[in-house]
């Protein structure tokens, strides 16, 4: 057996989003402040949608997942993020750099899954509005949501498992903002072939597999509200789907975009890197509480609730 040599790093140099302190001092101002906007945004919706009985829907079970989705997306990237922003070494440990990855991965993956899960909602609500809450059931909807975290934990891992193997020896500096299965994938010496096939493989059947059955499912959706007679029947159906559909293009978007690009860490990739871990995650809980009537009635009443309680 042929000898290695070399010596394999245990730690990982995260260069970030900029090299200037100055501008690092005003990231960190900006990213902490849409990090709480992200917090506060979602939990608010949770609370939300708990308290009120108005909400206590399929539609607004799924929306609930949604928000503690992203409180889970963005704090797996988010705070070590600003910690960096802050530390002038910037170096990570190997295996916590696989273990970011390893959530990031399952977390968007559940997201997008859950997102698929939302729109064959809307479809059932859309073309089945009296058999919706039969065929909508608590206990199928708890399976959705259960089967869009396992498949995308055992996705994550799968890959992970296959990466520890690899020896991280080369360059130990990551071009990015965080630890992402694509941006390791050139850090190692070993043959990475099989990781790459893995996650292409992994990439094509979760996120392109689950953006399928969103167009599969508005392509449907679309085709019953043309055939409401009613102009104000259409607009009402549509109405329904449009913050939904706002996520949508808002997560798919910059994550397709992200990940054809080529893992070189340039600005443009990490822009879009940033669209769907950091901006993404702030702005749902604004876009349902904008396009939503019920979400803005249900804030109204909690408000004013909460206003009388105090007074």
């Amino acid at each position: 057996m042929a000898m290695k040599n070399y010596s394999t790093i245990t730690e990982f140099i995260i260069l970030g989003l900029s090299t200037d302190p100055h501008i690092q001092a005003v990231l960190f101002v900006l990213f902490l402040l849409s990090y709480l906007l992200t917090l506060m945004g979602n939990f608010l919706m949770l609370l939300v949608i708990r308290t009120d009985s108005h909400l206590h829907t399929p539609m607004y079970f799924f929306l609930k997942q949604l928000s503690f989705l992203d409180l889970c997306h963005s704090s797996v990237t988010v705070p070590k993020m600003l910690e960096n922003l802050l530390s002038e070494s910037k170096t990570t440990f190997v295996e916590s750099c696989l273990a970011q990855a390893f959530f990031v991965f399952a977390t968007g993956g559940t997201e997008a899954c859950l997102l698929a899960v939302m729109a064959y909602d809307r479809y059932v609500a859309i073309s089945s509005p009296l058999l919706y809450g039969q065929v909508m059931s608590n206990q199928l909807c708890i399976e959705l949501v259960w089967g869009s975290w396992g498949l995308a934990f055992a996705d994550a891992l799968i890959n992970i498992l296959l990466a520890i193997n690899l020896d991280y020896c080369e360059d130990q500096t990551i071009p990015h903002f965080s630890c992402e299965l694509s941006s390791l994938f050139p850090l190692s010496c070993s043959d990475t072939s099989t990781n790459f096939t893995l996650l292409l493989c992994s990439s094509v059947l979760h996120f392109f597999g689950t953006f399928v059955m969103i167009v599969s499912s508005y392509a449907c959706i679309v085709s019953t509200i043309l055939s409401i007679s009613s102009t104000s029947g259409r607009s009402k159906a549509f109405s329904t789907c449009s913050s939904h559909l706002t996520t949508v293009i808002l997560f798919y978007g910059s994550g397709f975009i992200s990940y054809l690009l080529p893992t070189s860490g340039s600005p443009l990739e990490m822009i879009f890197s940033l669209q769907y871990s950091v901006i993404t995650p702030m702005l749902n809980p604004l876009i349902y509480c904008l396009q939503n009537k019920e979400v803005k009635a249900a804030m109204g009443r909690m408000s004013r609730k909460y206003f009388h309680h105090f007074m």
